[in-house]
């Protein structure tokens, strides 16, 4: 069987790639081409583009490269039909995987999307898309099943897959010391939020000199990259083992993304941060309808962790709350209780089983 799939940032290689496991080790007869990144290439996938060529965030980002967008979606197109897959697998990326959906529905390939685009966040009227292109689509989000029955749309939830990533890694070796209190930096996956969100970050380092800080740089970034913007700050950097750091952080300043969820499910107590250029967020503000930013906030429905956004993202408020976040034993201690619960909303583990099986069964 020839399945062709998609992800198109950090954390959709990670939950693609556990799905390929899955998949073939129900059925050891599947081939796999498509984009993704290093995790999906280990498990056997043969990739056209690195997604490190296709990510852009932000909406200002995004008009600047348009034509390069528009050349992979068209490129993808073209090694769609010259390898002729059995069927389709889209995992999260919307802006890039549903144009793909319009495209296969078209040419008549069975489409499976794991990961739901945030269409309850902006832009519902995508769901429309997503029912009359999607052959199946599977949810991570416990509200999203809900959201979709609203609109006449059965979905199937599996639960969240970052349970199982979490649940199976286990410490190898030991990459930071345990005698001092230890704090994560995870600026991002993208150069661009890199750019912006590392260097604050960095400026907090010196009113804290009991600390250590670890910087959680990811495979798809050069060291170099880093380097340049770490300079002579007193801060590690440790490239591709952010679960390692996580299971041994006391805190954690987290640029949002999926990376606010991890820090969650290590039971580090976490500041959630964004900023993006000026024209992307005042975009964002008029179309996005949500009331956080950060899942852990938005899966809870109250703000259990702060977000800095924007303006709010400055020294003096991550200093702030950094102190709190290693001193306030209270808050830390209603923190942890609301990562326990959010444990439980996400169900049970095992999203790459139960989507892989799925999708098996669709292709008998």
């Amino acid at each position: 069987m020839r399945l062709y799939i998609i992800a198109g940032e950090a954390s959709g290689d990670l939950h693609a790639a556990n799905l390929i496991k899955e998949i073939r080790r129900l059925n050891s007869n599947c081939t796999f081409r498509g984009i993704g990144g290093d995790l999906m290439k280990q498990e056997g996938v043969e990739l056209v583009k690195h997604f490190r060529e296709t990510a852009f965030m932000g909406f200002l980002e995004v008009i600047r490269n348009l034509k390069k967008i528009l050349g992979f979606i068209e490129f993808t197109k073209k090694d769609i039909q010259q390898w002729k897959p059995d069927a389709i697998i889209l995992v999260d990326y919307p802006g890039f995987n549903l144009r793909i959906a319009d495209f296969a529905k078209q040419q008549h390939y069975k489409v499976f999307y794991y990961i739901s685009p945030q269409v309850w966040a902006w832009k519902a009227s995508r769901v429309k898309k997503i029912k009359r292109t999607v052959h199946q689509l599977f949810v991570i989000l416990p509200f999203e099943k809900e959201f979709y029955k609203k609109w006449g749309m059965e979905v199937t939830f599996v639960g969240h897959p970052l349970l199982d990533a979490t649940a199976q890694f286990s410490i190898r070796e030991s990459v930071v010391s345990n005698k001092r209190t230890m704090v994560a930096l995870l600026p991002g996956s993208r150069k661009q939020e890199i750019s912006k969100m590392l260097p604050v970050m960095l400026e907090v380092i010196p009113h804290f000199p009991a600390i250590d800080f670890v910087v959680a740089g990811v495979p798809s970034v050069d060291e170099s990259f880093y380097h340049d913007i770490i300079g002579s700050s007193k801060v590690s950097l440790i490239l591709n083992k952010t679960y390692e750091i996580l299971s041994g952080a006391d805190a954690a300043l987290v640029t949002s993304g999926t990376a606010t969820l991890e820090a969650a499910l290590f039971n580090v107590p976490e500041v959630v941060c964004y900023k993006g250029s000026a024209v992307s967020f005042w975009i964002g503000k008029q179309l996005v309808d949500v009331k956080y930013i950060s899942l852990v906030n938005l899966i809870l429905d109250r703000p259990l962790v702060k977000e800095l956004i924007q303006q709010e993202f400055t020294v003096a408020n991550l200093k702030a709350e950094l102190k709190q976040l290693i001193s306030d034993e209270s808050k830390i201690a209603t923190i942890k209780k609301g990562y326990l619960e959010l444990k439980e909303k996400l169900g049970g583990s095992g999203a790459s089983v139960l989507t892989a099986q799925h999708i098996l069964d669709a292709m008998k």
